[in-house]
């Protein structure tokens, strides 16, 4: 996530400001729990006018108030709870009395966990991710496109950083779309509230952790759009940040206590450098900066070492996964987080769901640098990170060369070649995300200078590769912009809107060459789908020659042969040197253009193309 923002800070030691008629019992988080929770440890933060002057009490079987914490804020009390596996769900009473005062008393509700299936399930190789960002996609509840209230309330489509009124109603109404395309998971970006004054948009500095932003819909929505995702065989991953919180957020304009954030003694960003964590050389200060910066002005660096801290976010997650049953996590800015902290979380996470997928956002160009944040890398670290994958930005920047630049020993297809062979630094490569673009940088289509051949190249190297594939929305339609700045690469998708002028949901309001690039997609999606050798199969590559690349992905129930000629004319390749992997074919067929291919033994590969062929016996 890259934001430029330019707005002030409310930047203090511990906020001397109480809202304005705060009840004396303003909230409790998380607000209700379930039975049968692996950990029997709960952790309450309440927060009401000088709560922390009255005592707690409450009465029920198999829960038990372990204890109460006073805080630096007299706003607020922390409480343990632990509770046992014979509790039964239930209703119970959490009282707070204060001599002189009446009462004060809120209902708590055990809920019983809702085990089926298709909840929690987790997003692997066999998925085709679709990522968006729901402000940008559709609108569908015109009626919440201006909350009164809110900070930000302007609705502009002529302004990148405004708000356009996109929503999940909207997205709903859209499935149908992506299930044509072949994808099987849906990924926004944080529909999370962001009551903050600029760019709430994007959703990465969180104002309300347990609350979905009303301007795209309700928790109750949000939930009625998992349930609809898994009612058609679609995947949902929740896209979190664990770093930062909007200055706006309650718990940072009345904050618990000073160390609730990383505090400095004047504005202090981070340094943005990995180097900082991986480098044996590095000072102290360099990582303190890294670590503990904040990431923007708008976005209060969390202190998360802070064990109060610590529950509260790690709750509020596995809140999210119960509540809602999505089947993964996208952790945003992953190495900027406390790595003990965040090897804790996943531990506790997994705990819960077994089969549960989490990835980290980690963007750089070098595979070590990235390998280093996923889990089994414990050499240099001393513990292990249970990071399962990364956002494979390595890949994707190789990807990006081997289509663009020119061949040499370590440039142009060599450069992606070189990049899988470093596979061996990850535990399990077949984790990573693997991706052209995404919401902080420039389109795909944009990076191959809207070069046709290129464009599909790069789509089908996408879609047969290692890993789990993403798509960043509108790809499919060939949809540019570069990243500087950020928005142009955030344009609405045309459709969506009430008045556009064209409706890319549907091939009538797509153009031919569109409707080329979403029909070349969608055949390779909707292929990959009942292809083991794609999904779950091994994956050879072979050295370069010629600047001609081949790769195999294979299993024993087939192979397929992806051969990429990158080079400005038609070539013809010889594959005997093949041999290992072709022996026993003699035939195939081409997976986009259902072609016949007589034999394998020669192929005539047109220029800066990629040919996906099923071998046949």
């Amino acid at each position: 996530m890259k934001l430029r923002l330019s707005t002030g800070l409310l930047f203090v030691l511990i906020s001397a400001r109480v809202f304005a008629q705060l009840p004396a019992l303003e909230r409790v988080e998380p607000a209700f729990w379930w039975a049968g929770m692996k950990n029997p440890k709960l952790q309450l933060i309440v927060h009401g006018d000088k709560i922390a002057e009255r005592t707690v009490k409450l009465t029920y079987a198999g829960v038990k108030l372990t204890s109460v914490h006073q805080v630096e804020n007299p706003n607020y009390l922390f409480l343990d709870l632990e509770i046992s596996a014979a509790a039964k769900p239930g209703t119970f009473n959490i009282v707070f009395t204060k001599a002189g005062a009446r009462d004060l008393t809120y209902k708590y509700v055990l809920n019983q966990r809702d085990r089926s299936a298709n909840r929690a399930q987790g997003v692997t190789s066999k998925d085709l991710i679709y990522l968006l960002m729901p402000d940008r996609f559709a609108n569908g509840d015109p009626s919440n496109d201006v909350v009164k209230g809110m900070r930000e309330t302007g609705l502009n489509h002529d302004s990148m950083y405004s708000r356009h009124g996109g929503d999940i109603q909207g997205l709903m109404n859209h499935l149908d779309y992506l299930k044509e395309l072949g994808i099987t998971t849906v990924w926004m970006t944080p529909e999370i509230e962001n009551d903050e004054p600029h760019a709430s948009y994007h959703g990465y500095a969180v104002t309300d952790h347990y609350k979905t932003d009303p301007r795209y819909g309700t928790n109750a929505l949000y939930k009625a759009y998992v349930e609809k995702c898994h009612s058609m065989g679609l995947k949902v991953i929740k896209d979190l940040v664990h770093n930062h919180a909007g200055t706006e957020g309650w718990t940072i304009t009345d904050m618990p206590m000073k160390s609730w954030v990383h505090q400095w003694p004047k504005y202090t960003n981070s340094n943005f450098r990995y180097t900082a964590l991986t480098d044996p050389n590095a000072p102290a200060s360099d990582r303190k900066q890294m670590l503990d910066g904040w990431f923007d002005r708008r976005m209060a660096d969390m202190n998360e070492s802070n064990p109060y801290v610590q529950n509260y976010l790690t709750q509020n997650h596995i809140w999210w996964v119960e509540y809602a049953g999505v089947d993964g996590f996208r952790l945003d800015t992953y190495p900027y987080n406390d790595p003990a902290y965040m090897a804790d979380w996943a531990q506790k996470v997994k705990a819960e769901y077994p089969h549960f997928s989490i990835f980290g956002e980690v963007l750089d160009s070098q595979v070590a640098f990235e390998a280093y944040f996923t889990q089994g890398n414990t050499v240099n670290r001393g513990f292990d990170t249970h990071l399962p994958g990364i956002t494979d930005a390595a890949l994707k920047d190789a990807i990006a060369e081997a289509l663009n630049g020119k061949d040499s020993w370590d440039g142009g297809v060599n450069r992606l070649y070189s990049t899988l062979a470093q596979d061996f630094m990850y535990q399990n490569p077949m984790r990573n995300c693997i991706f052209l673009d995404n919401h902080d940088m420039s389109r795909f289509f944009s990076v191959v200078k809207e070069d046709f051949d290129k464009y599909k190249s790069g789509m089908a190297m996408l879609l047969t590769m290692r890993g789990i594939p993403q798509l960043y929305y509108g790809d499919e339609i060939l949809m540019t912009g570069y990243s500087n700045p950020d928005g142009l690469v955030r344009a609405d998708f045309s459709g969506g809107w009430p008045g556009d002028k064209s409706n890319k949901f549907t091939a009538a309001g797509r153009t031919d060459k569109e409707n080329e690039a979403f029909n070349y997609v969608k055949t390779l999606a909707n292929y990959r789908k009942s292809s083991s050798a794609i999904q779950t199969g091994k994956q050879m590559q072979y050295a370069p020659q010629n600047g001609i690349y081949v790769y195999f992905r294979y299993d024993a129930k087939s192979t397929v042969m992806i051969v990429y000629n990158s080079n400005d004319k038609t070539s013809t390749l010889n594959t005997d040197r093949f041999a290992e992997r072709t022996v026993g074919f003699g035939s195939g067929v081409n997976v986009v253009t259902k072609d016949k291919v007589a034999s394998i033994n020669e192929l005539t590969i047109p220029a800066k193309t990629t040919v996906v062929i099923e071998l046949k016996k």
